[in-house]
């Protein structure tokens, strides 16, 4: 009983943990989350920026969709970052919060999600495999320290949640069969 009741508290935080926060943040005009997505954009692709490694989305716009959390924008690179509103993106990646921060933790695999139908890309293929490849070059380590436990501590959490909200099996024996 209590397993169950385990499971199904970790599915119910698993989704209504998403729309708490969602809730908020669709209060937040989008003027002040463009600014904040290029300076979290900057910081963690800093060394890409340098580097060059961004040229390639001069001129392209990539949207990301994060349904759960209501959380839609689209970003280019033309020497510094470029955040709108959803318009007319070359490629469009969707997938929940929990999702992605376990792919920015590299607990999970982009291939894998899109697989399983949790991540979602659209429109330009070889756009969408460049910027994949882009994101997985980037050294986890090298985050921020502030913001590189925090996503270790979200996907420590997520990762547990998920494991309790698998089913578990149960097992009963035909009457007779005890020995």
């Amino acid at each position: 009983m209590y397993a169950v009741f385990s499971a199904n508290l970790a599915k119910e935080l698993l989704t209504l943990t998403p729309k708490f926060v969602g809730l908020p943040l669709s209060k937040v005009p989008f003027s002040i989350k463009d600014k904040a997505i290029a300076e979290l954009l900057g910081l963690l692709l800093a060394s890409q920026a340098q580097d060059g490694e961004l040229d390639f989305l001069e001129g392209q716009w990539v949207a990301i969709r994060v349904e759960d959390l209501g959380l839609h924008f689209e970003v280019s690179f033309n020497g510094h970052w470029l955040v709108r509103p959803l318009t007319d993106a070359q490629v469009t990646f969707s997938a929940p919060s929990s999702e992605l921060v376990l792919v920015a933790a590299g607990k999970e695999d982009p291939d894998t999600l899109f697989f399983q139908r949790k991540l979602s890309i659209q429109g330009d293929t070889e756009l969408g495999l460049e910027v994949k490849n882009l994101l997985l070059g980037v050294e986890f380590a090298s985050l921020p320290t502030p913001l590189r436990l925090s996503v270790e501590k979200l996907a420590s959490v997520i990762m547990h949640l998920q494991a309790k909200a698998k089913p578990t099996v149960v097992t009963v024996q035909p009457a007779g069969a005890y020995n």
